[in-house]
């Protein structure tokens, strides 16, 4: 297949057009014409995805490996290192980011990874309603998410409204009128008023809780005449 038949079906499954402003989202590197072998879904693009995937393939990732525009291509530091990597390989590589958020990614993760049903959505929000203590939601979320300590903010110990956001939604904490707020990279003054405006947080991490990008996209891809490979990139962070 060509990039572009790819493109364009990724283009109608979740608009490239709904994405930010600030977001890069689309064909960011190779070709619309260029003739593709096998395809990766991966979180993000890392040197030790690069290592296994063949040549002639397109890589489909959630995260942009160029977000802002490059002032020089120094090939012994990130991302200039992985394109030169690309370009050698022949591979292709697509991002659905903030698009593939508002129509498809929060919505996975609350429905189909934590169990919860999903009575609304706003753009990057999912709302949904539990009626469960604090602890037993945080017990619920580390076991399904592979979470050893979560990071809260107990301002409530009765849950009944929730909303949730992958990724990092910590500037979106102003918006949320609900009990508790399930997002990842909250700061800590964010942590502060959340608190005081009477806001649970539970960071959910984000790793953790957009790792399961490929899983999602996959489900799409299925009758493609083309071999689909779950990957994924390795979490920046260690815990120790």
């Amino acid at each position: 297949m060509q990039v572009r038949e790819v493109y364009d079906f990724l283009d109608k499954l979740s608009p490239f057009s709904l994405q930010e402003e600030w977001d890069n989202s689309g064909l960011l590197v190779g070709e619309m014409q260029s003739e593709v072998e096998s395809i990766y879904l991966s979180l993000d693009v890392d040197s030790s995805l690069l290592e296994d995937v063949q040549e002639n393939s397109l890589i489909i990732a959630h995260h942009p490996l160029i977000f802002r525009g490059l002032k020089k291509i120094d090939f012994s530091t990130y991302p200039s290192n992985l394109i030169q990597k690309m370009i050698k390989k022949k591979i292709s590589f697509i991002s659905m980011h903030t698009n593939f958020d508002k129509t498809h990614l929060n919505r996975y993760v609350a429905s189909e990874v934590l169990g919860y049903e999903v009575l609304s959505s706003d753009e990057f929000v999912c709302y949904f309603e539990t009626n469960s203590s604090l602890d037993e939601i945080c017990a619920d979320i580390k076991r399904k998410l592979g979470i050893k300590n979560l990071r809260i903010t107990d301002a409530k110990n009765s849950i009944k409204s929730c909303a949730i956001t992958t990724g990092s939604g910590g500037d979106m904490i102003s918006k949320i009128d609900v009990d508790c707020f399930l997002s990842g990279d909250f700061k800590y003054h964010q942590a502060l008023e959340a608190k005081e405006n009477g806001l649970t947080l539970i960071d959910i991490e984000h790793f953790e809780s957009e790792r399961f990008f490929g899983g999602c996209l996959a489900e799409y891809l299925k009758n493609f005449p083309l071999k689909v490979i779950m990957s994924n990139s390795k979490n920046p962070f260690e815990y120790r």
